[in-house]
């Protein structure tokens, strides 16, 4: 599935409600929010603050979805193709940080 493609989904779903999509300010709270979900889980996992014995383990891939959901309303909102704005952000990396990293020898 493309980033186009998610922002058709999110749109047909969000597009249900009279409400719409929240203003930029809400939606960066929101994202806000799921980030730090997400670092909790990560910290819990990885970090060296361990979950509370009753706290259940939370999910990763939901987290960076729900991540991924408010990103996608954020971008209808305003109007950026992220499809554009991805290839955008990828060739920038690949010129500006071309040398920075040691590539990897191709395997015999």
């Amino acid at each position: 599935m493309s980033f186009r493609d998610a922002q058709r989904q999110v749109d047909a779903w969000i597009s249900r409600f009279e409400e719409g999509y929240f203003d930029p300010l809400t939606n960066l709270t929101r994202l806000t929010e799921e980030v730090g979900e997400l670092a909790r889980e990560v910290n819990h996992r990885f970090g060296q603050k361990t979950r509370k014995p009753e706290e259940p383990e939370g999910d990763l891939a939901m987290e960076m979805a729900d991540i991924l959901f408010v990103l996608i309303c954020l971008a209808n909102r305003e109007k950026i193709d992220l499809d554009e704005a991805f290839q955008g952000m990828m060739a920038k990396v690949a010129s500006r940080d071309s040398s920075r990293w040691t590539p990897k020898t191709p395997s015999p």
